[in-house]
């Protein structure tokens, strides 16, 4: 990464700014500017989020922020109502408040003289969420948004589910909701009123997994956010930009098919992260691609960037398996368009005794799979600079229906989404099918490519299960997560089925089993030919951000990862620590911080309703002689016909608690 020091405009920083709201709240906000804005007004960019600008995001902003304002741009980072120094009470993800305010925010942007009156927005992850959310409202001053690991769809592709199985995410993601939301405002920032702001956070945020629990389809909880319900009501340009590591990369793929408005695509091998410091790598000079883009958008510099192919993509070539990458090795490659009229479909048929171009005689086989298949699968959702990505599928194999093809004679490219098309029953009326797409290599290591699960009552609709007639076979089709690889000469392609995925998805109620039709099911793939003008893509440039943010680290990051099994009991538990450190904010005056979360996802291989998730997550806050900090409790169990949920909440001032509470309820499982 090369850091710049001097930029073509010299930049001032204000914070903290607060933006009045209509109904009188105040959210807390920081820019970045050049200096001399207000005589030459400048487009501005807005990233708009609840993680804390002060420390949360602290770090990455540093390293952009500056970087935009230093070639041109107002550079605005929001703290979201209810968070870091903002007022009122975060209440949800993606409430209709949430874009009354930001379209409030974009309002006020414009009205300020170092505006030129053009807005930009960027963001990963909930700011890329709300980025195409808010381009859905069209704000009239809003042209342009870069929307980095994000979803138009926010049940088929978050946190929440996947393909109607419910993720453990969906209550691990709330564990984090659940701790942020106990943290206070700055007393420095926003003066005595903070043990009153941070009062109303802990007594009113309450617990959102309850919410989540309630919406197990895909009703109008979901399509609530849900850009794909309505692609055009996005006017603005959108720039989609995805890993394949990540777990967000479909997004890109949709937007491209479906934005009637201008729009981009960008994947490369990154995980949940920006592209200029992702891992896996290669990292690009992402923040230079931004400015292209925001320049073209915003400013009208006509940079040609519209005229290059409309989606770029890297290549993955075939690796060992490992749960840590630092590079994918690869090459770039690109689409003038997307859907591709270039990519064609080859069928490989699930045959009882390999993967074949023809189909043999269908003969039934069955699997019923331990419930820790899955425990090499890695995050749903992987950073990248952790070990989080899938091991070695060999450690799966044992419990998975495997169908290997012959060794590859000569390597090809596939791009887009596999698929796999099924004739399964199952002996029980709620099932789930995993099916992971490998690469077997010459040396016997498998390497996962891509995967998919199905609750099998959901075959037909998301929104309206049915439960499966016991014995009774069902066509259905499995969309697999999109991808671009490259199969290599004398490895063998894999497709596993399996029963369970723990822990990325919740176990079906009853221990199954299912029934697979060999010769009749079959793996769908999107073959893409070599093309000689990837040989001329103009390489992108190398990374560069703004200097680092000046912080004291007084006690390392720390993780780990670990998988132990009782032989006792023949439970099988994951554990995953994340101890983020202890960090000392210098600009702010001393603000230090302490942040760990503790993770248990626990099982007995033969019995669905020993699922256990279990997380703890502690937060701390000091500055001279002031201390604040929280832990939440969070535990998910189930029987064959309820979650049960369990929480608690404790905060202390010093020593002194000064708010608990906690929460015991029930959801009746609907189809999961």
């Amino acid at each position: 990464m090369k850091v710049i020091e001097k930029f073509p405009n010299e930049v001032r920083v204000m914070d903290p700014i607060f933006i009045e709201l209509k109904d009188g709240i105040r959210l807390a906000t920081r820019i970045w500017l050049p200096v001399n804005a207000e005589k030459v007004p400048v487009p501005a960019i807005l990233e708009y989020l609840p993680y804390r600008r002060q420390d949360g995001t602290a770090d990455r902003d540093a390293t952009t922020h500056p970087y935009f304002a230093g070639h041109g741009y107002a550079s605005v980072r929001v703290d979201m109502r209810g968070s870091g120094d903002s007022e009122g009470i975060l209440l949800g993800e993606y409430l209709k408040q949430e874009q009354d305010d930001a379209l409030e925010v974009i309002d006020w942007i414009t009205k300020q003289p170092w505006c030129s009156g053009t807005v930009g927005m960027i963001g990963i992850s909930w700011g890329g969420f709300n980025g195409l959310q808010i381009a859905a409202r069209q704000p009239e001053a809003l042209k342009a948004i870069v929307s980095i690991c994000s979803t138009d769809d926010r049940y088929a592709d978050d946190i929440h589910y996947m393909g109607g199985c419910l993720l453990t995410d969906n209550a691990a993601w709330n564990s984090y909701m659940f701790s942020i939301n106990t943290t206070p405002p700055d007393p420095q920032t926003v003066g005595n009123k903070w043990y009153e702001m941070w009062l109303s956070r802990l007594k009113g945020s309450g617990l959102w997994l309850e919410d989540w629990m309630k919406h197990q389809t895909r009703d109008e909880f979901y399509k609530h956010g849900s850009v794909c319900e309505d692609f055009s009501k996005i006017n603005a340009a959108v720039y989609a930009v995805g890993g394949w590591a990540d777990g967000y990369s479909n997004t890109v793929f949709r937007l491209l098919s479906g934005l009637k408005s201008p729009c981009k695509g960008l994947v490369g091998p990154w995980a949940h992260k920006y592209p200029h410091f992702a891992e896996p790598g290669p990292a690009i000079g992402f923040l230079q691609e931004c400015l292209r883009w925001w320049d073209y958008w915003l400013k009208g510099t006509e940079n040609g960037i519209m005229d290059e192919p409309q989606l770029r993509c890297w290549i993955q070539e075939p690796v060992f398996p490992a749960t840590y990458y630092k590079e994918r090795p690869g090459r770039w490659v690109s689409e003038n368009s997307w859907p591709s009229s270039s990519i064609n479909k080859e069928i490989y048929y699930l045959n009882v005794d390999h993967l074949g171009n023809k189909p043999n005689p269908s003969k039934i086989i069955s699997i019923n799979s331990p419930l820790t298949v899955g425990l090499m699968a890695g995050a749903w959702c992987p950073h990248g600079l952790d070990p989080d990505q899938p091991g070695d599928q060999r450690n799966e194999a044992g419990g998975s229906l495997n169908f290997d093809s012959e060794p590859i004679k000569e390597e090809f490219d596939i791009l887009g989404m596999p698929k796999v098309k099924l004739k399964i029953a199952s002996d029980k009326k709620v099932a789930m099918v995993a099916v992971c797409l490998s690469e077997v290599l010459k040396n016997g290591a498998v390497t996962r490519i891509s995967y998919g699960l199905l609750n099998l009552t959901h075959r037909e609709s998301h929104e309206n299960p049915t439960d499966l007639v016991p014995g009774e076979y069902y066509d259905i089709e499995l969309k697999l997560n999109d991808v671009g690889h490259s199969f290599g000469a004398g490895n063998r392609i894999r497709v596993s089925l399996s029963s369970v995925y723990w822990p990325i998805a919740w176990p079906s109620p009853v221990k199954n089993t299912l029934f697979i039709a060999t010769g009749l099911s079959k793996l769908e793939l999107p073959i893409r030919p070599l093309k000689e003008s990837d040989n001329e893509l103009i390489p992108f440039q190398e990374p560069e951000s703004a200097p680092p943010l000046d912080k004291t680290i007084i006690r390392e990051p720390d993780y780990k990862w670990d998988i132990t099994r009782d032989m006792i009991s023949g439970n099988v538990t994951q554990n995953q620590f994340f101890d983020e450190g202890r960090m000392v904010y210098n600009e702010h005056n001393g603000w230090t911080v302490e942040s760990t979360h503790d993770e248990y996802f626990s099982v007995h291989p033969d019995d669905s309703l020993s699922a256990k998730l279990e997380i703890i997550w502690t937060e701390l806050f000091e500055r001279e002689d002031w201390r604040v900090s929280s832990r939440t409790h969070t535990i998910l169990t189930s029987t064959e016909s309820h979650f049960h949920l369990e929480a608690k909440l404790e905060a202390y001032l010093d020593k002194e608690m000064v708010h608990s509470k906690s929460w015991k309820s029930k959801f009746e499982r609907k189809g999961n």
